[in-house]
């Protein structure tokens, strides 16, 4: 139809005499405007896309991908993706061992950040030029164009950096809410983690400082710890241990005068997380939102019945299924507007889509302790 209505304004045209006469009338002129639109936004652009035919290793199992055109409609946003990151639960999901995965083959990501391309004939709150991130979040956003409805967009400040933009939601969003959802937090109080170099742990340690929570954070041993504890430390931690230094009989000692935390988080499993709760008061509770040594959490039952401690989880991917769109947003914008003003930081590494390859052998861990890897496309 839309090719039909162009050849209408096109005859239309000679019937004026083509280039050499009179321009055409002003109404004309809106109608030949709003046509080409219509034309020209009906489809996509072809996407370049990182895309796996089947669950495995990602290095074995993904390519990148030319798609083709794909239809917009009337209530639909074409987005040209700016930004991606390579998160853990996106390679658990291509491993095929992510609870929630979308069906193969699939297009990789989760979060990102892009700028508006085209909108369909229905869509009023966005237009070109636009900045906007999936909101909640959804799969298949590691390709150069993404099609989808209008109200999964969240139009943001075009003034927050890019690489923040495109990883807002996972893991600072994470951190957020385990500090409001578990333990009635005051000025004063404190909380102690494990994983404290992650984006959740970088995330923890300043956000509580911004309440006036007190943060104890656990790292691994290993070459460098003291540089790590330093720049943890300019972040506003206020405590930052090895594991060997936590083998004592008792972590109280060691506190100073930060008071027991009655709230931990954990995000490795193992010993570390035994160390999580080592240092928790009489009633504490620890949140476990990852389990990045994939080996089991082992409880006393000393912790259970004396200490009469609570172990629970965070999964924000439930929270998000929870009819919480407006909340989730509001709080992106809050979190949006701590990195504007650099109260909120974390470690990351712009690398361009052509050297995709290399950002993932990174995420993997194949290249030694790296930045979060951000695609750039």
């Amino acid at each position: 139809m839309a090719t039909v209505r162009l050849l209408t304004v096109s005859a239309a045209f000679h019937r004026h005499g083509g280039a050499s006469s009179p321009p055409l009338p002003w109404r004309l002129l809106r109608l030949s405007n709003r046509v080409v639109r219509a034309f020209s936004s009906a489809t996509s652009p072809p996407s370049k896309a990182v895309v796996y035919d089947e669950q495995g290793d990602p290095d074995a199992v993904c390519r990148i991908r030319e798609l083709p055109p794909v239809p917009i409609k009337d209530e639909d946003v074409c987005v040209r993706m700016l930004a991606v990151p390579i998160n853990p639960s996106d390679i658990n999901r291509i491993e095929g061992v992510y609870p929630v995965r979308p069906a193969v083959p699939a297009v990789g990501g989760y979060e990102g950040v892009g700028e508006v391309h085209s909108v369909g004939s229905a869509v009023k709150e966005l237009r070109p030029g636009d900045w906007v991130i999936p909101s909640p979040p959804f799969s298949g956003t590691w390709q150069t164009f993404v099609v989808n409805k209008q109200n999964v967009w969240h139009k943001i400040d075009k003034r927050t950096p890019m690489e923040y933009a495109a990883t807002i939601t996972v893991n600072p969003l994470t951190a957020l809410r385990m500090l409001e959802d578990f333990v009635d937090l005051k000025s004063g109080d404190a909380v102690v983690q494990n994983g404290a170099t992650s984006i959740v742990g970088q995330c923890v340690i300043q956000l509580a400082r911004l309440r006036g929570i007190r943060s104890i954070n656990i790292i691994r041993d290993r070459p460098g710890s003291d540089e790590v504890k330093e720049k943890l430390k300019k972040l506003g931690a206020n405590e930052v241990f090895t594991e060997n230094q936590l083998a004592v009989k008792s972590v109280k000692d060691l506190l100073a005068d930060i008071p027991e935390p009655a709230l931990g988080f954990n995000c490795v499993g193992g010993n570390s997380a035994s160390l999580v709760l080592k240092f928790l008061k009489q009633g504490g509770t620890m949140v476990t939102y990852g389990g990045m040594s994939k080996r089991p959490i082992a409880v006393s039952a000393g912790s259970l019945i004396f200490k009469d401690l609570s172990l629970t989880g965070f999964w924000l991917q439930k929270w998000l299924g929870s009819d919480k769109s407006k909340e989730c947003r509001e709080m992106i914008d809050y979190l949006l507007s701590l990195t504007r003003s650099g109260e909120l930081k974390y470690d990351l590494e712009l690398t361009p889509f052509d050297q995709f390859p290399t950002a993932l052998d990174k995420a993997l861990g194949k290249l030694g302790s790296q930045p979060k890897q951000v695609i750039k496309f």
